[in-house]
Formats: structure tokens, C-alpha cells, sequence
């Protein structure tokens, strides 16, 4: 895939590519022309907002017993084509500490006090969360209760079901748009491989992490050992790509075999850069990307293929995917700095303690050179990472990190333009707005 950078990370597509789409996933800018947005690619030329016209703000009211409902799932126990524009780095890194056309538009909705819940949110798609957790229990079975029962653990540890969410919202806007009076078997089967495939990962990821703790319970690799975790993991990848295969479209085939080849690309780029001071923002979009944003930039756009809609809807969808994603992974690495170990439900600073540079610390070391020296002794002096911790944020790092992440939600919101007005487009922009609030 090309280079990611940290301006901008919208598709533009032209000739055929392993993700199934209709071009090559590359680099491309959404650029500002009279204050008017839109892509760089021609298919877009006259602006995301021109395809549906205004966006309209819509307020949603759902009973109180669909909260109820909406609540009760999430914390209910279950077993489970131009050619793009090339860009130099010094022209691309827009200066984050100054107030921008993009950010200015969402930091407004975030100052208006009216902070998200996700249950609020998914009470648009409460009845089709019901049924995703009721047939989990049927999609990881009972062969073997060792696995069975690692999976439960961590399907049962507080996950909150965003990416499914997500797939429902998009499958329901979007067959909307193609007259479809529902989703489909093959929208309710996606929305069980992502979350499946998601869990998968969780599991790997804290054994390569070495993590003891995730969402506040111990990790499986903790509770069963290593051997089982990532038998665990393998056995729920292996799972999802049989229920995968069965779907039967070869694009969306594609795109979610993609991902997994991406979480792999991720790890490796992470481990062979640990305590690097010397990579770039855009080397850690990259790695953003292929840990976080990929699976959901390929939900959405696969949800779209399965409601029917046209080419141009389908690569938005996958545009809102991913800086949704990108967006969601920088607060992550923010909250890693602000937050105290119980709020976050692991370790503080964990990241940093491993050699893993985000955000924050890549814009600290550009004002701060006492942080490098640090870093390049992995923290061997007592006392060396309270002084890190305290240099990132003396550096700035935490307030141009807040700036990427909500250019990041402002990009995706614009991918929504193409969406008519209703719930369901409503609260995909409020999971911007969520994801963003928690750094408010």
C-alpha cells in the first residue's frame, strides 16, 4: 500500500489491487479550494458534498427502554483513477499547533457540551447487536472447551462492540440508499467475522505486548499461558476465514484477508522500531494504520458492497473507516499520557516503556532534546520515565496529537456527506464525536 501521510489519508483508485477495490490504495490529499473540500482524484472533483447536497443535522429520539436495551447488550456476558499526487514529507506535516479549516468544524460539536455515549449510539442497531452476540455463541462452538472457554474471557471482558456497530450503521444507511428493506445475511455474517477477527487480534497482541492486563481483567495468555493464547487467536482467525470464504465475494474477500496481512505488516514494523527516535509521523500512521484502521476501513466498505451501492459510496465508506481508525488509534496513544492506569484498564505509559513511539512523543522530540537521550537509554535510570512522561507533555506532544486526531475525525465526517440525513448517518458521526470526547 502507498505511503500514508499525516495531512490527509483518502483513496484514490485506478487499475486493480489485492484489497479487491477498483484501484490501487495510495496516498492521496483531500484538498480545500475556496473552502470548499473534496478528493484530488477526478472521480471527486466537484466535492464530497455535492453527491447527497447539504448536510442536515438530524436529532435522533429513541425510548428509554431502547437505552435500557442498549446497555444490557454491551455489558452482557457472551461465549463466544488518477494517478495519486506525490508528496514531499516537509509540504504534507501540516502545522498542528495552529487552528485549521478541518479541526475548527468538529471542535466546535465537541465544545457544545453535549458529550456521547455509545450506548446512545448504538441504539440504532440494539436489535442487530442482540442477535450478532447470540450467534457468536454458535460461531465459536464447543469443540474444544479450552479455546471456547479463552475466547469467552475475552469476549466477556467489557468490549463494547464498536466495530460491529459500525458495520451495522453502514449496512443500514447504506441499503437504505439502495432500497433494501434490511440488512442482509451476509451484513449480520460480517459484522461476526470483524468482531471475531478483532478479538483474534486483541489476544495475539497482548502476548507479543506482553501485557497483563486488558479492560481491567487479566489477558488470556495470563489466565490459560501463552500456548493457549495463541492457539486461542489462531483458532478464531481460522474460524472467521471459513465464515469468510462462505460469503462467497471475491472483493470482500479481499479486503478482509488484507487485514490480517496487515495486523502482521504492523507488528513487525513496531517491533523492528522500538526505541527508534528517528521515525516519522508518517512511519507511524503506517503502523496506525495497520493495526487499527485497516479492519475498520474494510468493514464499512465491505458492508457497503453487500447493500449494493455504487463504487463512489463504497470507497467513502472505506475513507470514513479509516480516519475514524486513525483518529480512534491517536486518542488511544493520547490517553496513554493523560489517564492513570484504573481509568485506562492497563499500565500508564506502557507504550513508551516498551520503546513504542506514538504521536505524542514524535512531536515532543522535535522541542524537546533532553527526551531523545532518555529514550536512547531504554530507561534505565531510576526515576527517567516520570522525566519522559513530563517532557512529553512540556514538548507539546499532547496538544498536537489532539490536533491530528481531530483532523483525522473531520475527514471522516466528510466521507459521510455521501449519506442521506437520518439515524443512522447521525450516529456514525456521533462515533467520531465520541472518540474524540474522550480527549475533550
Amino acid at each position: 500500500m502507498g505511503s500514508l501521510t499525516a495531512s490527509s489519508l483518502q483513496l484514490c483508485w485506478g487499475g486493480v489491487d489485492n484489497r479487491g477495490m477498483s484501484g490501487r490504495v495510495s496516498s492521496a490529499n483531500v484538498v480545500s479550494q475556496n473552502g470548499k473540500w473534496g478528493c484530488s482524484s477526478n472521480s471527486s472533483k466537484n466535492g464530497f458534498a455535492s453527491m447527497y447536497g447539504q448536510r442536515k443535522n438530524v436529532c435522533c429520539k429513541f425510548s428509554s427502554v431502547d437505552m435500557d436495551r442498549a446497555d444490557s447488550i454491551l455489558n452482557s456476558v457472551v461465549i463466544p483513477t488518477p494517478t495519486p499526487t506525490d508528496f514531499a514529507d516537509s509540504d504534507e506535516l501540516q502545522d498542528l499547533n495552529k487552528p485549521t479549516v478541518a479541526s475548527s468544524t468538529l471542535t466546535g460539536k465537541l465544545d457544545s457540551g453535549n458529550r456521547m455515549s455509545l450506548s446512545s449510539l448504538m441504539t440504532a442497531v440494539v436489535d442487530d447487536l442482540q442477535i450478532l452476540n447470540n450467534n457468536l455463541q454458535a460461531v465459536v462452538g464447543a469443540e474444544n472447551p479450552m479455546l471456547t472457554s479463552a475466547a469467552e474471557q475475552i469476549f466477556s471482558a467489557g468490549g463494547k462492540r464498536m466495530r460491529p456497530a459500525l458495520v451495522f450503521l453502514v449496512s443500514r444507511a447504506t441499503a437504505q440508499m439502495a432500497g433494501l428493506k434490511d440488512v442482509t445475511p451476509q451484513h449480520r455474517r460480517l459484522a461476526e467475522i470483524i468482531e471475531m477477527i478483532h478479538t483474534a487480534s486483541l489476544i495475539h497482541d497482548d502476548v507479543l505486548d506482553e501485557s497483563d492486563v486488558r479492560r481491567g481483567k487479566k489477558t488470556i495468555h495470563q489466565l490459560y499461558g501463552t500456548r493457549v493464547a495463541v492457539l486461542a487467536g489462531d483458532f478464531l482467525f481460522a474460524q472467521s476465514s471459513w465464515y469468510l470464504a462462505n460469503l462467497e465475494n471475491l472483493e470482500v474477500i479481499k479486503l478482509i484477508s488484507q487485514v490480517i496481512k496487515d495486523f502482521a505488516n504492523g507488528e513487525i514494523k513496531q517491533a523492528s522500531s522500538l526505541f527508534d527516535c528517528d521515525i516519522s509521523l508518517q512511519d507511524y500512521l503506517d503502523k496506525s494504520f495497520y493495526k487499527t484502521a485497516s479492519l475498520i476501513a474494510a468493514s464499512t466498505r465491505s458492508a457497503a458492497i453487500f447493500s449494493g451501492v455504487n463504487s463512489s459510496v463504497c470507497d467513502q465508506m472505506y475513507n470514513y473507516g479509516m480516519n475514524l481508525g486513525l483518529a480512534f488509534q491517536v486518542v488511544d496513544d493520547i490517553l496513554d499520557f493523560t489517564q492513570s492506569t484504573a481509568q485506562l484498564g492497563k499500565p500508564a505509559a506502557s507504550d513508551l516503556v516498551k520503546g513504542n513511539l506514538t504521536a505524542p512523543v514524535l512531536f515532543a522530540l522535535e522541542q524537546e532534546p533532553k527526551l531523545r537521550e532518555i529514550i536512547d537509554s531504554e530507561f534505565t535510570e531510576e526515576g527517567s520515565l516520570d522525566i519522559a512522561i513530563d517532557l512529553v507533555h512540556r514538548g507539546g506532544g499532547i496538544e498536537r496529537s489532539q490536533s491530528l486526531a481531530k483532523q483525522k475525525g473531520d475527514l471522516a465526517i466528510k466521507n459521510l456527506q455521501c449519506l442521506p440525513s437520518g439515524a443512522m448517518r447521525s450516529s456514525l458521526e456521533g462515533m467520531i464525536k465520541y472518540v474524540l470526547q474522550r480527549i475533550d
